[in-house]
């Protein structure tokens, strides 16, 4: 048969197919008893329609996929066949189950190499996911076991398949299908002979599913985000540059973004304020001064605007009269969470005295969950990993630069940290010029946004950027949905296919030093 003969459609099951769904389950399951009988499944047909899966080629049934509801927590654990049959051959159906369980997939033989099985199985995932239900569970039998029973226990026969030393035209089709082996049943089926009585129990994860108590209160998939790139002028007061941080703060409101972000030390040029500024560590404490005020202020504006805000970067006096510098994340519900830059340039070591944090951590919000690292910090790989293991979405990156080639390590290494952590990446920068404040001559920014480098996502792994050196905002609207996706179902899974039994990763605990820690 060729190709262009064929003429398929996919569509649910209905009592009128009987006849042909008996021929095909007669033929294929021959060794296992034949055919359910016609009122099993007119009585399944009418309990979970939906779950019942058809390919017709023309007029002729090529391919079914049988599909029950069930509890998860039930059939996630040992069982038997059995336990899906009630009196009478009725398939027990439980219509508020969370799970879905795969029965049955037949397909023609006539109509074998056309991948008819995965299509039934993709419908399957579909359905699953448009259902809210929590994974595909299946009873898969090993037909090819009897073949190595003598020479292989189960265990070892389903290790083998996995290693594709051995093919089983059932469990090596579920594998390749995203099912993963979860434990072995044992007589599970006890009349498969060829199986002699094994079976596997496998799995396949909805990675979308919310739980029912959480739908109320699950965070947006869907997020909106806006940069600001800023321009570093001269500013005559406090009050001129807060007025400027809140014309931006408004505008990104107007158009329903929940995220605001701003670059590093956008309040520098506050320096200009001090007459003499010969001294960089008494600028840079002046400076210090009004970072209170600022995170103040700013967590006001996120509260009355509906947005959180990344408030760039500030420098702050610690408890131990040290300087860091800090970002801030103003919650639109008035909460302030910050983090400091712990890679400290050596400009910032030499001429102001600034000391790096110690602490690093994700944080939750309304819109997703976020990291910042302050400008080098996003150079250092590490940071970003430990981020990503505490399943971080989109990382924030205050940045200030002031040369081309200094603003491309950080693009480039921002857009790494995308990639290989499989989240979203903001970077924010500073522009102009001002020849009248010490450190502060000159900027270079394009601000942009990085994604994942697969299929649902741009060509290029950009979302969105700004023109070059140019005061202005960008938006981008962030798809929470696609890093599940592309974590679990990618073209590669580097989050997944990390060899964690030859290295491992772990932030060391400093928090003795501000006696915090509890032995």
């Amino acid at each position: 048969m060729s190709v262009e003969d064929l003429h398929l459609n996919l569509r649910n099951l209905q009592e009128s197919d009987y006849p042909q769904l008996k021929r095909l389950m007669d033929g294929i399951y021959d060794d296992i008893g034949g055919a359910w009988p016609e009122h099993t499944i007119n009585r399944l047909i009418a309990e979970f329609p939906d779950g019942q899966i058809v390919i017709e080629d023309g007029e002729r049934l090529v391919g079914v996929a049988l599909t029950a509801l069930v509890d998860y927590d039930a059939f996630s654990n040992p069982h038997k066949y059995d336990d899906l049959i009630g009196q009478r051959e009725i398939i027990l159906n439980k219509e508020d189950g969370d799970a879905l369980y795969g029965l049955d997939v037949l397909i023609d033989v006539d109509y074998r190499g056309y991948r008819l099985g995965r299509r039934l199985y993709e419908a399957r995932k579909d359905l699953c996911r448009s259902m809210n239900l929590r994974s595909i569970l299946a009873g898969g039998r090993i037909p090819q076991y009897h073949e190595y029973a003598a020479e292989l226990s189960p265990s070892e026969y389903i290790d083998k398949v996995e290693r594709r030393e051995i093919h089983d035209p059932i469990l090596s089709f579920q594998l390749a299908n995203g099912f993963l082996v979860k434990r072995l049943l044992r007589q599970y089926l006890p009349e498969d002979e060829d199986s002699q009585g094994y079976a596997t129990l496998l799995e396949w994860s909805n990675i979308l599913f919310e739980p029912a108590e959480r739908v109320l209160e699950s965070r947006k998939t869907m997020i909106r985000v806006g940069a600001v790139q800023w321009q570093m002028r001269k500013f005559d007061s406090v009050e001129s540059v807060l007025q400027q941080v809140e014309y931006y703060v408004d505008a990104l409101s107007d158009y329903q973004s929940d995220f605001a972000v701003f670059p590093e030390l956008f309040n520098t040029p506050l320096i200009g304020l001090l007459e003499d500024q010969s001294d960089p560590v008494r600028c840079i404490r002046y400076l210090a001064g009004f970072t209170e005020r600022f995170k103040q202020e700013i967590s006001r504006m996120a509260v009355a605007y509906n947005i959180n805000i990344v408030a760039g970067s500030m420098v702050e006096i610690g408890d131990d009269n040290e300087l860091y510098n800090v970002t801030y994340l103003c919650h639109r519900d008035g909460e302030i969470d910050r983090q400091a830059k712990l890679h400290i340039t050596p400009q910032e070591r030499r001429d102001w005295i600034i000391k790096g944090g110690d602490e690093l951590a994700v944080f939750e919000t309304d819109a997703g969950r976020i990291g910042m690292l302050i400008c080098y910090d996003v150079e250092f790989p590490e940071l970003s990993r430990l981020l990503a293991d505490q399943d971080m979405d989109i990382l924030m990156v205050p940045f200030w630069t002031d040369t081309k080639n200094s603003y491309l390590r950080v693009r480039n290494c921002a857009q790494a940290r995308a990639i290989e952590n499989e989240c979203y990446v903001v970077v924010c920068g500073s522009v102009g010029n001002l020849p009248s404040i010490e450190s502060l001559d000159i900027q270079y920014a394009q601000s942009a946004v990085f994604s994942p480098s697969d299929f649902s996502f741009p060509h290029d792994a950009v979302m969105a950027e700004t023109t070059p050196n140019t005061e202005m905002i960008m938006f981008s609207d962030l798809d929470l949905e696609r890093l599940k996706v592309v974590r679990s179902e990618g073209s590669v899974t580097n989050l997944k296919d990390r060899r964690k039994d030859l290295f491992e990763l772990r932030l060391r605990d400093w928090s003795w030093k501000s006696g915090s820690r509890q032995d």
